[in-house]
C-alpha cells in the first residue's frame, strides 16, 4: 500500500467501528520521506512522503476505509529526562546538548533525550540530577536554523541574532 499524504490524526479522526492497525515506528523514522514497513497486522505500508516538511506524529492517520484505519504508533524507547531548576540552567542544558549534536525533546517542563550513557554521567557529574525512564520521544525541538527567508519584510532568528551580535551599541 502507498502513502502519500496523512488523512488526519485520530484525536480528530472519525473511528465508528473500523478496526485500527498500528504502524509502529521509533522516534528517528517520524521525519523521513521514505519509509517502508508493516503495519502489526502485517500490511505492507510504503510512505513516500514529496512535500519536505511533512513528518509523522503519534496518532496520525495513514489510511482509512470502510473497515480499516492504520494509524501510527510512535515506540515507547530508553530516554533521559531533565528538570532545570531554571532559565540558566535550561541554556546550559540545552548547549550542552546541542554541542552533542543529539536531538532534544520538551515535554511538561521536561527535557527529553535518547538515553546514551555518556551522556547520562556527564549530566549527573554536573549536578543536574538526571533520571532514566522509558518514554515516547514527540515534541522534538527544531533547531535549525535558516540564515535566509523566503518572506519578504521578515527576519528569521538567525537574522535577528546576528542583528543583535553584531550591533554598534554593544
Amino acid at each position: 500500500m502507498l502513502i502519500k499524504e496523512k488523512m488526519g490524526n485520530i484525536n480528530s479522526f472519525n473511528i465508528d467501528n473500523r478496526t485500527i492497525d498500528l504502524f509502529a515506528i521509533e522516534w528517528y523514522e517520524a521525519n523521513k520521506r521514505i519509509l517502508h514497513k508493516r503495519t502489526e497486522a502485517g500490511r505492507e505500508v510504503v510512505l513516500k512522503f514529496m512535500n519536505e516538511s511533512q513528518s509523522l506524529t503519534d496518532g496520525d492517520v495513514l489510511y482509512a476505509d470502510e473497515a480499516l484505519v492504520i494509524v501510527v504508533d510512535i515506540q515507547v524507547c530508553e530516554v533521559i529526562i531533565i528538570n532545570p531548576k531554571s532559565m540558566s540552567e535550561m541554556a546550559a542544558i540545552c548547549y550542552e546538548i546541542g554541542n552533542k549534536h543529539i536531538p532534544l525533546f520538551y515535554c511538561n517542563d521536561e527535557l527529553l533525550v535518547p538515553y546514551e550513557a555518556p551522556l547520562f554521567r556527564l549530566l549527573t557529574a554536573a549536578g543536574y540530577m538526571p533520571k532514566r525512564e522509558s518514554r515516547k520521544l514527540l515534541n522534538q525541538l527544531k533547531t535549525t536554523v535558516s540564515p535566509h527567508s523566503n518572506v519578504e519584510n521578515r527576519q528569521t532568528l538567525f537574522s535577528k541574532i546576528l542583528k543583535l551580535t553584531t550591533s554598534s551599541d554593544a
